[in-house]
């Protein structure tokens, strides 16, 4: 979507290229892309202790509970100050992992200042039984200051498995019917209208109502805050996939206008140096979002127990599970016969009088549009089939 920031960039970086400082042009187009991917998201963990907050946070995270730099986890309060997590691959977008509402240390009528209510853009409330007197006062004090919040019913697995164990005839869709309803019972007894209460498993993010809390985060969200949500989300869905695609799709008719304009500079090879400058940008971020990069593998395959030579196994872009480097990108184009033959029509055309620059400019948008058309799509189906490997393994288990 277009907006100010797109703009203006687009403005500075034509601005460069007219006055023929193709360094200070890479330098914005570096800056304009990083700067998509620092928009702050800040979210608030809370609730009771023991109820799920610290494993919520690292499964939002991709991020084991036993892996190094996990929020502790335990039976007891381990959450004794208010702890930032920033997302491993968008620092930007940080879950802070807040003490229990209601101990000791934090009283619910002092509880927002301590914690530093202004630095959140909302607030989770997780609870693993009913929400308490403590969570509806919470709740109640956040909507007077002018912020949002969402019950979570966290451990949802673990009703579900006793429940099972325990029942003659089981059906897992009652019984998170009823377990749901018990929530929204309880909460419009002590006064909340109209509640909306998600079931999920820390465990199991694919199943229950995980799909369904970021659906009305990103409804609720300012709309410039939206993608640094949905870059951050976890592979849980084709769904989730399919909208990163989207949102990176939309992106690309700017990159390639970028890219015309470089074309617009009659300066030989600096077309070419501006394209490549853009695409090793452009492309790190489908593979941070779309979690291709080797870290982010490694972390999956640690959560799901599946090897990592097995997810490696089904990704078949030479772009994923690498560094991107201008050379890489530079192979990868030549390698296609007909973006190649772009690259070349684009440098000879710029030397034909009068109608050589515009040519340039049309043949250099073209490629650059095609080349990372054909990157997404690739690293989109990688994405997928990297989710239907992992996911295999936790439904067969």
């Amino acid at each position: 979507m277009d907006t100010p920031h797109d703009r203006e960039s687009l403005e500075e970086i034509r601005d460069a290229l007219k006055n023929n400082n193709p360094a200070l042009a890479i330098a914005k187009i570096q800056e304009y892309l990083d700067k998509q991917n620092k928009t702050p998201l800040n979210i608030a963990i809370t609730g009771e202790c023991g109820s799920g907050k610290s494993t919520f946070v690292n499964s939002f995270r991709g991020v084991d509970n036993k892996a190094e730099g996990a929020a502790p986890t335990g039976c007891v309060e381990t959450t004794s100050v208010v702890t930032p997590y920033p997302h491993p691959n968008y620092p930007n977008v940080t879950l802070w992992d807040l003490p229990g509402v209601g101990t000791t240390k934090f009283p619910a009528d002092q509880y927002l200042n301590h914690v530093g209510f202004e630095t959140f853009d909302f607030f989770i409330i997780i609870s693993a039984t009913r929400f308490t007197e403590n969570d509806v006062k919470l709740a109640q004090e956040i909507k007077r200051m002018g912020k949002k919040f969402y019950f979570v019913r966290s451990k949802i697995d673990s009703d579900l498995y006793n429940q099972k164990r325990s029942q003659r005839e089981f059906n897992e869709t009652e019984t998170k019917e009823q377990i749901r309803d018990n929530c929204t019972q309880g909460l419009q007894e002590q006064g909340i209208q109209s509640p909306q209460v998600f079931l999920v498993s820390s465990f199991e993010l694919h199943l229950h109502d995980f799909s369904l809390l970021h659906e009305t985060l990103e409804r609720e969200l300012p709309e410039h805050k939206r993608n640094a949500l949905l870059f951050a989300m976890p592979n849980i869905s084709q769904q989730i996939i399919n909208k990163k695609k989207e949102a990176f799709h939309d992106k690309i008719k700017y990159v390639a206008t970028l890219s015309a304009a470089a074309a617009g500079v009659p300066v030989p090879g600096l077309s070419i140096a501006v394209d490549v400058a853009l695409l090793v940008g452009v492309v790190t971020q489908y593979i941070f979002g779309f979690g291709l990069d080797i870290p982010s593998l490694k972390r999956l395959a640690g959560n799901t127990g599946v090897p990592f030579n097995d997810l490696m196994s089904v990704i078949t872009s030479p772009l994923a599970a690498t560094k991107i480097t201008p050379d890489l990108i530079i192979k990868v184009l030549t390698q296609g016969a007909s973006t190649a033959a772009l690259m070349v029509a684009e440098e000879g055309s710029r030397f034909i009088p009068i109608i050589g620059i515009p040519e340039a400019m049309a043949l250099s948008f073209t490629t650059t549009y095609r080349a990372l058309n054909g990157f997404l799509n690739k690293l989109a189906d990688d994405a997928q089939k990297v989710f239907e490997k992992a996911l295999r393994r936790n439904t067969t288990e």
